[in-house]
């Protein structure tokens, strides 16, 4: 069985060290323009060349997105981008819009070149169409169920690589290309600005109808449901309660238990969703599917076996619960979230462990508070999560502190149990 490449998110030069230590094999970044995430912190250039040389003095990979669909007023600074990109020598770019695609083939041909989802690559003709153009790569549309991808990929060339998001958060909108946050707020998803109004709570306003069991409603939820005029009886149900409706909030795509179908369906890289995320979660995802992915291949048996260990560790990053999205049919509605747009956290990170001293001592820059005899969480990166006690909490100025408040705080800690360097420490909520 062909191993799949593991490419996992980075917002920041932090991300991109955690994914790369805890078992990515390629890592996708933003730079400070033409990304599709204007929001999260992004790369400078500098970064971008730190973080390179970071992943390839050990063997992974970075791309680079520039996957805005562009405007006329967009092609001149691309161009001056792509020259910038080319001295620093990314692996790749993922790239959405023809016009992006022509002046990266131009400017840097040695540098590869995949095909984001955002340019709805549905079926093996588009893929064909980009193999001839020069694409390495197509990333898959989510919309597609594994029987399509299974015939993308018998009838597209074999050096012509597939790459399926595996695990993150859903758009309602095709390929993810929507318009809903322009038209509402005047900030374009398409150029990086989505301001994410499907998660948004929204009103209803309505007469009463008669409930489906012939009665005048429901003490416990009001609403209504939509029906189309030439569909009598048809209904789609929208619900309210006290705090409002999430009619367009989806769940988070989970396939921990689907690693052999997806290796089956000769898929080449799986990818993960998260370029807004905390190390944490790039920790917890990343090496959840590294040890299901390198355990599948080593035994299948070895696999099975594990399963409700990875559904453990994969339920204990930030999620919105979880569904298969289109891999098996389209979703019902247990692919919805009606009542809320939060993420269940059952973790808060407190950071990472660097600068680890011959007593076990520690440097962290500080992400969240912590007190001294708490009892938090180290996170390994081989799989093990060692549960020990804070010992002490030291400052810059050599005083001791019984807590660290303020997050940013660089602060020198001992625990019961040594950590190595760029483990993740965390702390169990509630």
């Amino acid at each position: 069985m062909k191993k799949p490449e593991l490419l996992c998110p980075a917002k920041g030069i932090d991300e991109l060290k955690t994914a790369v230590v805890y078992g990515a094999d390629a890592v996708y970044i933003g730079g400070e323009t033409f990304s599709l995430r204007a929001k999260a912190k992004n790369f400078t250039k500098d970064e971008i060349a730190e973080g390179i040389g970071f992943a390839h003095e050990r063997g992974v990979k970075v791309h680079v997105t520039a996957n805005i669909l562009a405007h006329d007023r967009d092609i001149e600074d691309a161009c001056r981008y792509f020259e910038e990109m080319r001295e620093l020598k990314p692996d790749a770019f993922i790239i959405a819009d023809p016009g992006m695609f022509m002046i990266a083939k131009e400017v840097c041909p040695e540098i590869d070149r995949h095909i984001s989802t955002q340019a709805n690559n549905t079926n093996y003709m588009t893929y064909r169409f980009w193999a001839d153009m020069g694409a390495k790569r197509v990333v898959a549309a989510r919309e597609l169920s594994m029987a399509e991808l299974r015939d993308i990929r018998e009838r597209i060339p074999a050096s012509l690589e597939m790459e399926c998001f595996i695990h993150g958060a859903m758009c309602i909108s095709y390929s993810g290309r929507c318009l809903l946050s322009n038209y509402l707020t005047g900030r374009d998803a398409n150029r990086g600005e989505c301001t994410h109004p499907c998660r948004w709570r929204y009103r209803l306003f309505a007469e009463d109808r008669p409930g489906e069991d012939g009665t005048d409603g429901s003490e416990e939820i009001s609403g209504f449901a939509l029906e189309e005029e030439t569909r009598s009886g048809e209904y789609f149900p929208v619900f309210e309660n006290e705090r409002g409706t999430y009619i367009m909030n989806s769940r988070d795509l989970c396939m921990i238990e689907h690693i052999p179908e997806l290796i089956d369906a000769g898929i080449d890289s799986f990818k993960i969703e998260g370029r807004m995320k905390t190390a944490l979660y790039v920790a917890c995802v990343t090496r959840t599917y590294r040890t299901a992915i390198d355990d599948y291949l080593e035994s299948p048996d070895k696999y099975m076996a594990r399963l409700e260990w990875y559904k453990e560790e994969i339920g204990k990053c930030t999620t919105r619960n979880f569904t298969t999205g289109f891999y098996f049919g389209k979703p019902d509605s247990d692919g919805q979230i009606y009542d809320n747009n939060t993420y269940v956290t059952d973790y808060t990170y407190l950071g990472h462990a660097e600068e680890i001293g011959e007593d076990g001592s520690f440097i962290l820059y500080q992400k969240n508070k912590f007190s001294v005899g708490d009892e938090i969480e180290i996170m390994r990166r081989s799989g093990e999560n060692t549960v020990c006690t804070v010992l002490s909490i030291v400052n810059e100025d050599g005083e001791s502190q019984e807590s660290a408040p303020h997050p940013g705080q660089r602060i020198k800690v001992m625990l019961s149990s040594f950590p190595e360097e760029y483990d993740i420490l965390r702390r169990k909520a509630g």
